[in-house]
């Protein structure tokens, strides 16, 4: 195989120890961007960042300091004229493979016979292994002891994040040199030269300034791939007798701007990334042109609807409930339409998404939750909540005490709803966003039912000591006006009258529930038996407050409440 026409690779299994000077200069008839692979460190465009003095790139060209690297980089970014450079730049040997075509045989054999010459006092053997993460983890392992003990010095290119790609031990024995993607004013300089360059197109024509403009855009950085086009694009003039190439030439050769994109690798997780936080800094412009590339690159278009399902509650939530609806209907047009209709579905639900308000509340909250379970707290399930439909279950207590909220005229009752040891948890915490600030005004009221807290009390009214007694209450915790019994429990110390079985009502689960005897008094007992106390009274007796067990509603109460019901909106 010959990469990029470079170095002639001998049969997998005959290792190749070829002296720096026998690679031979390229051929009239080379490729461009062959003939005009830079000679010198000094030629080297671009990776400014690399060949400061002293740094490891020079030293390795220069032989100063036998040091294995990896160099990573997007393509046409110089990772194999370097390697180039290292093969001539001393009278190191070097040996060239391509991780498409060598084995780990082949990685044993260039082992063995850089060994023996140094054993025997020859020169040091240089190793470059092209798209290095194309090996397999076995191959790689192959490498590990005669890169420690320098047996071999290791060049490695890959275009692939080695921190995924290539094995950790490897990485460790390496230094890793990241090379960026040329500047416009880099590849223009490239293109400039090789238009005048002997090497090059000799100045067999010109370039106008619009021409120049468009290859460089196009190229977005890879060079290769500007010098190809510029080929491409003198032939096509010299077939027409023309000596200058303007933009209509240019444009005959390449009208497909390179997209850096890999389904597999790094740009894909990039590109993917920039998406999201485009969306979620809410700038569709920007969220759109990403959407785009992943499109123009042949990105599966399932994916990215899975993305957008996935971001509508991870980051919209409940400031728009809405999003989510328009991102499954999204999902499901790719799905039912597909490409290339479908990506119209798609940019509607980007665009939805990225100006929506967004919340990130319903995250939070599942994380502080895990998190909770996951430190080991959380008890066992409150045994009025447990399943209650089985005959055996009345026996174990399941079902008892529980309160139906239908039964109240708000539809929320007090009882505990979490394990004991989670009765202050608080994790859904509704931002002021979008429809989530109508949200934040409910759930307090939510809570203060439901836990049986005395509602919030005007500034300027003063606490008196009935107040304080009314906050043992539950009805005076909701709010809620003076009526027949509905504060007290099922789970209370009154004796339960079990009822026949009802497989629907004993769980709470559906509209057969077992309902009070009067239908003035939303109290029930879900296991079938009537309220406690005397519903037909109309609740204004006093009696005894009945303290709840743990199962119950996990609240001291009374049916003495006098305070105005704190009323849902």
């Amino acid at each position: 195989m010959e990469p990029d026409g470079l170095f002639s690779l001998t049969t997998p299994g005959v290792p190749t120890t070829t002296p720096a000077d026998s690679f031979t200069a390229p051929s009239g008839d080379s490729p461009l961007p062959v003939r005009m692979r830079p000679v010198t460190l000094d030629e080297l465009v671009g990776q400014n960042h690399l060949l400061a003095p002293g740094a490891p790139l020079r030293q390795l060209v220069t032989g100063a300091s036998p040091m294995s690297v990896i160099l990573w980089g997007p393509p046409g970014t110089g990772k194999t004229t370097i390697a180039h450079l290292v093969a001539t730049a001393t009278d190191r040997k070097f040996v060239a493979m391509s991780a498409l075509s060598a084995g780990v045989k082949d990685v044993r054999a260039v082992i063995d016979t850089a060994r023996r010459a140094r054993r025997a006092g020859g020169p040091p053997t240089v190793l470059f292994i092209d798209e290095v993460h194309r090996f397999s983890k076995t191959q790689q392992d192959s490498l590990l002891a005669a890169v420690e003990d320098r047996t071999v010095t290791l060049l490695a290119a890959t275009t692939e994040n080695p921190y995924f790609s290539v094995i950790s031990p490897l990485l460790s024995r390496c230094v890793l040199l990241t090379l960026q993607a040329l500047g416009d004013d880099d590849v223009r300089a490239l293109v400039r030269r090789a238009v005048t360059d002997e090497r090059g197109l000799a100045g067999a024509v010109t370039l106008t300034a619009e021409a120049e403009d468009h290859l460089v855009r196009l190229a977005a950085g890879d060079v290769r791939k500007a010098l190809t086009a510029l080929e491409a694009a003198a032939g096509s003039a010299a077939a027409q007798g023309e000596r200058e190439i303007d933009l209509a030439t240019a444009e005959k050769a390449v009208d497909v701007a390179a997209v850096r994109y890999d389904r597999d690798g790094d740009a894909h997780y990039d590109v993917t990334s920039a998406f999201i936080k485009s969306m979620r800094g809410s700038d569709p412009d920007a969220a759109l042109h990403w959407l785009a590339r992943m499109l123009v690159a042949g990105e599966d278009p399932r994916f990215i609807a899975r993305r957008i399902v996935i971001f509508a509650s991870e980051d919209v939530g409940m400031a728009d409930p809405q999003a989510l609806l328009v991102a499954t209907a999204a999902a499901q047009a790719v799905q039912n339409v597909g490409l290339p209709e479908a990506q119209l579905n798609l940019a509607q639900a980007v665009v939805h998404l990225a100006t929506a308000p967004k919340s990130n509340s319903v995250t939070t909250a599942l994380g502080a939750a895990m998190a909770d379970v996951r430190s080991g707290r959380g008890g066992p399930v409150p045994a009025h909540l447990r399943d209650a439909h089985y005959p055996g279950s009345r026996g174990l207590g399941h079902g008892r005490g529980y309160r139906y909220p239908h039964d109240d005229p708000r539809g929320v009752v007090t009882q505990q709803y979490v394990p004991d040891d989670l009765t202050t948890a608080e994790y859904y915490r509704p931002s002021e966003h979008g429809a989530e600030r109508a949200v934040r005004e409910r759930v307090p009221r939510l809570r203060r039912i439901v836990r049986g807290l005395a509602p919030p009390r005007p500034a300027s009214e003063p606490a008196g000591p009935a107040d304080d007694a009314s906050a043992q209450s539950v009805d005076r915790a909701a709010g809620g006006a003076p009526r027949a019994d509905e504060s007290q429990s099922s789970a209370s110390i009154a004796p339960i009258t079990p009822a026949p079985p009802d497989p629907v009502g004993e769980s709470g689960s559906g509209p057969a529930v077992a309902r009070a005897v009067d239908s003035g008094s939303p109290g029930v007992d879900a296991s079938g038996g009537a309220p406690p106390g005397d519903a037909k009274k109309g609740g204004r007796g006093r009696r005894k407050p009945a303290r709840v067990p743990a199962g119950g509603s996990g609240v001291e109460t009374d049916d003495s409440g006098d305070a105005a019901r704190e009323e849902l909106p």
